[in-house]
């Protein structure tokens, strides 16, 4: 079955202390466009986030956003040195006072002197980081469930399309049986014309009759057609299914509608396969979203 390359998901998980929480937003792209927008807490777990992803994204412009909050909200709030502060303010008061400077904002020069303010580590552990992939998870498997709810829609509108070409190419076939005749008979009343019919050479009239209806003929390119239409619709419904495949083929279904056109030689027929090029340019565009 197909997937979109249009997905969202969004996971929670926390384990009393912390919370951790994942989301996931993508759009169609040849390759895989992963941006991460992390806490500097777990930056850390950037390589294996991204790794991760690759398996189970696949491809796709996508956008991850991890935010967390503390039931604690001072666990990881940084500390103030408040003896190694005062000193510092002491002697820049001093100094101030030698040069005579009162306006200058010594408690704001103490408090940016080095290791006055320390953040505390940074790092998590092991179970916190549990937490992390556990709501990294739990967004994958809501992205995951919405490709595939997106890929549903998609594979219905274009297996109607397919199905529209079809119908086309019948069409096609009910009215090709005239066509040949009618171009005999034109030829003929040409020929009829040109040199007067007493003198035309039926023999040789009927040889290249033949060589031109032969280079008129579409049959080939009607049983490749709907042979490739064919095999479209089993691939949509493949395990393996995927949107570089299903190109392929409908770069194959163009060209032979491309062909049929350019030989049909009828107004009838060559208006027919105008709306079979429509039909096949919307499924080429609807192709460009499946992973």
């Amino acid at each position: 079955m197909i997937k979109s390359m249009t997905g969202y998901g969004i996971g929670s998980q926390e384990n009393g202390k912390v919370k951790y929480t994942v989301e996931l937003k993508s759009l169609n792209s040849k390759f895989l466009e992963l941006s991460l927008r992390l806490p500097k807490a777990v930056s850390d777990k950037e390589l294996a986030l991204r790794s991760e992803a690759g398996k189970l994204i696949e491809r796709g412009k996508v956008n991850m956003m991890v935010t967390v909050e503390y039931a604690d909200q001072t666990a990881k709030a940084s500390t103030i040195n408040a003896e190694l502060l005062g000193k510092y303010y002491k002697q820049l008061q001093e100094i101030a006072t030698q040069l005579g400077d009162t306006d200058a904002s010594l408690f704001a020069l103490a408090l940016d002197m080095p290791e006055v303010v320390t953040a505390k580590d940074d790092t998590v552990d092991e179970e916190e980081g549990r937490v992390l992939m556990d709501a990294f998870y739990a967004a994958i498997a809501k992205f995951n469930k919405f490709r595939e709810d997106e890929g549903d829609i998609l594979k219905n509108d274009v297996e109607g399309r397919v199905n529209m070409i079809m119908t086309y190419l019948t069409e096609v076939e009910s009215v090709e049986g005239s066509r040949i005749p009618l171009i005999r008979e034109r030829l003929s009343h040409y020929l009829d014309e040109a040199v007067g019919k007493e003198n035309v050479d039926m023999n040789r009239f009927e040889q290249e009759i033949i060589y031109y209806i032969d280079k008129l003929d579409v049959t080939e390119e009607k049983v490749r057609l709907r042979s490739h239409c064919n095999y479209f619709i089993k691939a949509l419904s493949a395990s393996d299914s995927n949107g570089k495949k299903l190109g392929f083929i409908s770069q194959e279904m163009g060209r032979e509608i491309n062909t049929l056109g350019s030989k049909a030689n009828d107004a009838g027929i060559q208006q027919i396969v105008v709306r079979m090029k429509e039909e096949l340019e919307k499924i080429k565009e609807q192709l460009l979203n499946v992973l």
